[in-house]
């Protein structure tokens, strides 16, 4: 056998170690005799002895390779005593990074941890030993030997980026099992930066994260507030309070209007607008986004979100001129798939809004545009919509049947539509028929067997329907939907009135200020005769979200008060949104009533 077989596998070593060999053979390794050696990113603390010799010894050479070797050839223990002793004889960052790496890489935190301590006693002043030696007790949980870690390492960070580096640590320390211990950790780390006027606010920020991400809301709050003390122009205040409106904080919303009302940031009113949309705000969300649009005509997006609201409401001239608005803008977005997008967004709902006055040429002209390929399966819905409402129910279905049906998504997607075609031309029965068949296929999707329900109280099968609403809750017992459609189902037919606004109020627990589940309340108190009190909650609804359903039901309250004429201008107004509505044309026939 050749005696040098052993040393082939020098050949196949890791890119990693065919770089630290390269770079510890090379004379800019070592000293040369006459000339100062170029600064280190990480300072050794011993020189070569002699002029001109490598630091990379017989021995040394033999260690590295050997550890190398072993990493390997699935001896991680021994790779790692390797590398480290060859790390502490050379003071070298790059070899205590590769122990550390060798350690993690066999899932073993003490030795990681052992490393990146090593490397950082040897180098003080290096960030990375420092860093990593953070990361690896977080990935440990031990949250509590954190603090000298992040305080030294905010030491050693430059100020020009100070900012960023108390932006990272939040998602450095989100694998936190313990967040609440996490966020006062972080507080004592940030003491100096807290006194500092230039990163002052910024420290608070980043402890008004933390405690956000421990639930600690008002807690989280009042670091927005300290952050705005310090630096009043600073939007980062109002960007964490809109986080907090998830968690229904009046006084975090408060924080936002008071910013707005001094400082001109569009792209924070656009955030904040998108806020009351999540929140079904919809006439405020509207208000915010007329006032951007007021300040900053020539941004584009605000005319977007402003024209898709104003389509979904039926507000024909304002809609159109918002959405042409967007379109002359969009030209010049320097983004191509950002301004695809857009535009194909844009031309749905001008779609939308000439399907509604059933100009069903324009509407297919707009469709047409639509090139965005994550569009394109929303089109063909609208298109098929568009054959229906025609007359075409076969040439819609066939629209539907090409659909592609390949992911989960795309199945969805397709039954809706089918759905909601069955339902459009009042064919309740053929759609529960599919719903069924749906539900047979995946027995536990519960938003199947959600629509599954609402076909049948189309069909009058209340018992079916609650049985099934009733599946729902017990496979999802925060499904607000499920209680306000069992109770809304009971009020309309005025049967078991207090298990109605049990239901409702349960809804309402899980969706605060949901205008919908609002006007089921609403109709609850109006069928038990507490007129006044309807009055109050439709009202509220309604001017929350302008829609023809609660339009129905307002309107019939007003009229029962004697309000006859203050009825006919909500209904006028219902029949704007929507001239099609069943709910409020079946109210007006009944009442004999005319707009």
């Amino acid at each position: 056998m050749d005696y040098y077989e052993p040393m082939m596998p020098f050949r196949r070593l890791t890119p990693f170690a065919f770089a630290v060999f390269a770079t510890l053979l090379s004379p800019a390794f070592a000293q040369a005799p006459s000339a100062t050696p170029e600064p280190s990113p990480e300072p050794a603390a011993q020189a070569p002895s002699e002029p001109g010799r490598s630091l990379m010894d017989a021995q040394l050479f033999y260690e590295v390779l050997l550890g190398e070797l072993n990493a390997r050839n699935t001896d991680p223990a021994t790779a790692f005593a390797l590398l480290l002793d060859s790390a502490r004889r050379t003071n070298d960052a790059r070899l205590y990074q590769r122990a550390m790496e060798v350690a993690l890489q066999a899932r073993s935190g003490e030795s990681a941890l052992q490393a990146a301590r090593n490397w950082r006693l040897a180098i003080p002043d290096s960030v990375d030993a420092n860093r990593y030696e953070l990361q690896i007790l977080i990935a440990m949980n031990r949250i509590q030997d954190t603090a000298p870690s992040l305080r030294h390492l905010l030491e050693l960070t430059p100020a020009d980026t100070k900012t960023q580096a108390l932006a990272g640590i939040v998602p450095l320390y989100a694998r936190a099992s313990d967040r609440p211990l996490a966020a006062k950790v972080v507080e004592d780390a940030l003491e100096r930066e807290l006194k500092d006027p230039q990163t002052g606010a910024d420290a608070w920020i980043t402890i008004g994260r933390m405690r956000l991400a421990a639930g600690q809301q008002e807690a989280a709050l009042e670091a927005a507030r300290k952050a705005q003390e310090i630096k009043p122009e600073s939007e980062l205040p109002s960007r964490l309070a809109l986080e907090l409106m998830a968690a229904k904080m009046p006084a975090a919303e408060t924080l936002i209007q008071q910013h707005l009302d001094t400082y001109a940031q569009p792209e924070l009113r656009i955030a904040y607008a998108r806020g009351l949309i999540e929140d079904q705000r919809y006439t405020e969300a509207q208000q915010q986004l007329a006032k951007v649009t007021q300040d900053r005509a020539d941004l584009p997006e605000p005319w977007l979100i402003l024209g898709a609201m104003q389509a979904e409401e039926n507000q024909q001239a304002a809609g159109i001129a918002s959405l042409n608005r967007f379109l002359e803008l969009a030209k010049n977005l320097p983004d191509a798939d950002l301004r695809e997008r857009g535009q194909s967004q844009a031309y749905l709902a001008l779609a939308q809004l000439a399907e509604k006055r059933k100009d069903f040429k324009s509407a297919e002209s707009w469709l047409a545009k639509v090139n965005n390929p994550a569009l394109q399966l929303t089109a063909q819905t609208r298109r098929a919509s568009l054959l229906a409402a025609q007359g075409h129910l076969g040439e819609a279905q066939a629209v539907l049947d090409a659909l592609p049906h390949g992911t989960p998504a795309e199945v969805r997607v397709r039954l809706n539509a089918q759905v909601q075609l069955l339902r459009d031309q009042k064919l309740y029965q053929a759609a529960y028929d599919v719903l069924a068949k749906a539900s047979a296929d995946a027995p536990d999707d519960m938003d199947v067997v959600y629509d599954q329900a609402m076909m049948a109280e189309k069909l009058g099968q209340y018992e079916l329907m609650e049985k099934l609403l009733r599946n729902v809750i017990a496979a999802q017992p925060d499904s607000q939907n499920a209680y306000n459609a069992l109770g809304y189902s009971l009020a309309d037919r005025g049967v078991r009135l207090d298990e109605a606004r049990q239901l409702i109020t349960k809804a309402l627990e899980f969706a605060p200020g949901d205008p919908f589940i609002s006007d089921s309340l609403g109709w609850v108190e109006f069928k038990a005769g507490h007129f006044d009190q309807a009055l109050g909650i439709l009202d509220k609804a309604f001017k929350s979200k302008p829609d023809p359903e609660i339009a129905a039901h307002l309107g019939e309250v007003l009229w029962t008060l004697g309000h006859k004429a203050q009825a006919q201008a909500v209904w006028k107004q219902g029949l704007g949104l929507n001239a099609d509505n069943e709910t409020l044309l079946e109210t007006l026939q009944r009442l004999h009533a005319k707009p």
